[in-house]
């Protein structure tokens, strides 16, 4: 059998009389990659923050590899070997591409090897040409490869991404792929997006939320064509 990375059984969580989500079975095999998609509303955020420690269900339970993370804080999640991208950036500007992503290494690694890692990560994301740039002088999308890079540096079998491509060019995105597939090869992902070009160049498998609740969990061809998720998500924004 498969080694399952993720694990999720009846998450839910309230927010007064409000259930943002309901009841989510959801399973994620190593070096599985799949895609969160739903409107605005539709529960997959709060899903994706259950799981990473931003918020704590009201009910059931969050596995990774067989360990219970429920509630747990973020930094307790990514001391398992979980790296985690969320839509806040958790970079620091005063510091240079190359400084950022050390700093980043050297929480996982020794000094040796965190160099190692530094010019590795750096090489992986094609960042040579501004690693010694302040962060505060980067474009958008140079910034968001930044941030995937404080991520692979510490060699996660697990990668939680929010909305990665959001606010890209073409050329980012493009490039983005790539970098996705290669974190791939090591590593299970779990990414919210919105960008259904991008979902298309990368996932295989797409689970859509509605209404706080798993709708559809298919082949990604097979859920754009279906007339009832075109109904409730991409008829609106596809």
């Amino acid at each position: 059998m498969a080694e399952i990375a993720l694990e999720t059984h009846g998450l839910t969580m309230r927010f007064g009389g409000v259930v943002a989500a309901d009841r989510v079975d959801f399973k994620l095999e190593a070096r599985e990659l799949r895609c969160l998609i739903g409107p605005n509303g539709a529960g997959k955020s709060t899903f994706f923050k259950c799981i990473t420690g931003l918020q704590s269900p009201s009910e059931g339970e969050v596995y990774m590899r067989g360990i219970e993370t429920t509630g747990w804080m973020p930094h307790r999640i990514a001391s398992l070997g979980v790296g985690i991208k969320t839509q806040t950036p958790n970079v620091l500007d005063s510091l240079s591409v190359h400084e950022n992503i050390w700093l980043a290494a050297r929480r996982f690694h020794g000094s040796r090897e965190a160099d190692r890692k530094t010019r590795e990560v750096i090489e992986l994301l094609d960042l040579g040409a501004i690693s010694r740039n302040g962060l505060g002088r980067l474009a958008h999308g140079e910034r968001q490869r930044v941030e995937l890079g404080l991520v692979a540096v510490g060699d996660p079998w697990l990668i939680l991404l929010d909305e990665p491509a959001a606010g890209l060019g073409a050329g980012d995105v493009e490039r983005l792929t790539g970098i996705i597939h290669e974190l791939n090869r090591q590593a299970a992902l779990v990414i919210v997006e919105h960008d259904m070009q991008f979902i298309r160049s990368i996932a295989e498998t797409v689970t859509v939320f509605h209404q706080g609740k798993v709708l559809m969990e298919d082949h990604v061809e097979s859920v754009m064509s279906d007339p009832v998720v075109r109904n409730v998500y991409l008829g609106r924004k596809a």
